[in-house]
C-alpha cells in the first residue's frame, strides 16, 4: 500500500461577518470584541445614560420686586382699594378746597358723627389718605397690604385692617366723649377732624410681623414703634398718634389668628 504523507490543513478563513451558523447564531465582527475584558459580564452595549439634575431657573429680580406691587389676580383686596385711593385723592387734588374741606368734615370720625352715623364714618373715612397720595402712608399701605394679602388672603387682610381701622377710632374717641360728659373736656372736642387709612394700616404692620422671620420681625417693629412714640413725644396730635400705637398693639395681638390663617391659605 503506498502512504502518502500530506502536511498541516490549511486554516479555513472565518466567515463573514452576519453569516449564519448552523445553531441559529449569527457571526459577530471582531470589532465588537475589541476593549471588552475577559470573563467580565454585561460589557456590550452602550452605557445606561445616568439623568443629569437639571437646576430650576432663578427668578429675575425684577419679577421678584413685582411681586411687592398688588395685582388684580394674586391680590384683588390690595389692588381695588389703592385704585379707589387713587382715585380719592386725585379728586382732593384737583378739586375745590372747600368742598374737599366738606367731605372731609362729613367723614369724620369724631364723636359727634360716631354718635349719629357710625356706620357710614368708620367706612367714608377710610376712601381717603391723610396727606394725600405722597404720604408715606400711602406707600406703607400699598407694600404691607399686599404682603399680608399673599400670605393670608384677601378677606382676612380685610378683616386685620378694618379691625385696626375701627377699634383703634373707638379706643381713641369713646374717651373724649367720656371726657366731655365728665367735664374734663370742652364741648368742641366732640368735634375734632378724624380721617384716614393710617391706622388699618399700622394694624397691617403690625400683623405683617407675625409672619416674618425673626431677623426681619423684630427690627421693623422696633423701628415702627419708635417712630410713633417720636410722634406722640412731640404731642402734636396725642389722640391719634395714640391711636396708631393702639391699632399696632392689635395687629400684633392678631398674631395667633393670622398665623393660622396664613397655614391654612
Amino acid at each position: 500500500m503506498e502512504r502518502t504523507a500530506t502536511g498541516p490543513a490549511a486554516a479555513a478563513s472565518p466567515p463573514p461577518a452576519g453569516t449564519p451558523l448552523s445553531d441559529g447564531a449569527a457571526v459577530v465582527p471582531a470589532a465588537a470584541f475589541e476593549g471588552l475584558l475577559d470573563g467580565m459580564p454585561r460589557q456590550r452595549g452602550p452605557a445606561p445614560a445616568v439623568p443629569v439634575p437639571v437646576q430650576a431657573p432663578r427668578p429675575v429680580p425684577a419679577a421678584r420686586l413685582w411681586r411687592l406691587l398688588p395685582t388684580p389676580g394674586a391680590t384683588p383686596f390690595t389692588f381695588g382699594y389703592a385704585a379707589l385711593l387713587a382715585v380719592t385723592s386725585a379728586f382732593a387734588a384737583v378739586a375745590d378746597p372747600g368742598l374737599v374741606n366738606a367731605l372731609y368734615q362729613g367723614s369724620s370720625t369724631d364723636v359727634a358723627h360716631l354718635v349719629q352715623s357710625p356706620a357710614v364714618v368708620l367706612v367714608t373715612s377710610a376712601l381717603w389718605i391723610a396727606g394725600g397720595i405722597l404720604s408715606p402712608y400711602s406707600a406703607a399701605f400699598v407694600l404691607v397690604l399686599t404682603a399680608l394679602e399673599r400670605r393670608i388672603g384677601g378677606g382676612r387682610a380685610a378683616c386685620v385692617f378694618l379691625a385696626g381701622h375701627v377699634l383703634a377710632t373707638l379706643a381713641t374717641e369713646v374717651p373724649v366723649g367720656l371726657a366731655v360728659l365728665a367735664g374734663h373736656l370742652p364741648a368742641t372736642s366732640l368735634h375734632r377732624l378724624d380721617y384716614g387709612i393710617s391706622f388699618g394700616v399700622a394694624a397691617s404692620i403690625g400683623s405683617l410681623a407675625g409672619l416674618l422671620r425673626p431677623w426681619f420681625r423684630w427690627p421693623l417693629l422696633t423701628v415702627v414703634a419708635g417712630l410713633l412714640l417720636d410722634d406722640l413725644a412731640e404731642f402734636v396730635d396725642p389722640m391719634t398718634d395714640w391711636g396708631h400705637l393702639i391699632a399696632l398693639t392689635i395687629g400684633v395681638v392678631s398674631w395667633p389668628l393670622v398665623r393660622r390663617w396664613a397655614r391654612s391659605a
